[in-house]
């Protein structure tokens, strides 16, 4: 498995409650910018139509080769997966304050495949804990690691 990018901004917003690997429809300049890491999934989401799952906002720069093939920066991609496991989604969606969110792109086996989370937002003071936790576990890193020299 190859990480070619990941949603950073959404481990901060959210707490993750469930992850899902999904392939995506994408054409050949789409999964050529992707190769050059012209991608980005920043204020990107799923949602539900019918029963298929759809990505929105997910950026991917057009290709500088692809001439008059070229492709939108910001359509609307569909992203595939089995008819019970999106179903399980749209059940779970239901409940208040649950999202669908891209996580990361990733290369798997020559196919590019994206995972997906059902995730429930963070309020303001759940981020400060979060932010106070990990300077705490740097702190004690850092004092580990000098205690050794």
């Amino acid at each position: 498995m190859t990480q070619i990018v990941t949603n950073r901004k959404a481990f901060h917003d959210y707490a993750i409650l469930q992850k899902f690997e999904a392939g995506i429809v994408l054409r050949g300049s789409e999964i050529k910018s992707i190769r050059n890491h012209g991608v980005s999934l920043q204020d990107s989401f799923v949602i539900p139509e019918e029963n298929e799952l759809w990505l929105l906002n997910c950026t991917i720069a057009p290709y500088s080769h692809s001439g008059s093939f070229s492709h939108e920066e910001r359509r609307k991609r569909k992203l595939l997966m089995h008819k019970n496991e999106i179903l399980r989604m749209k059940k779970a969606l239901q409940e208040k304050g649950v999202s669908l969110i891209p996580l990361s792109l990733y290369f798997k086996k020559g196919k590019i495949k994206v995972e997906v989370a059902l995730a429930k937002g963070k309020k303001s003071f759940d981020k400060r804990q979060a932010i106070k936790e990990r300077e705490e576990k740097r702190s004690i890193g850092r004092a580990v690691r000098q205690e050794k020299e």
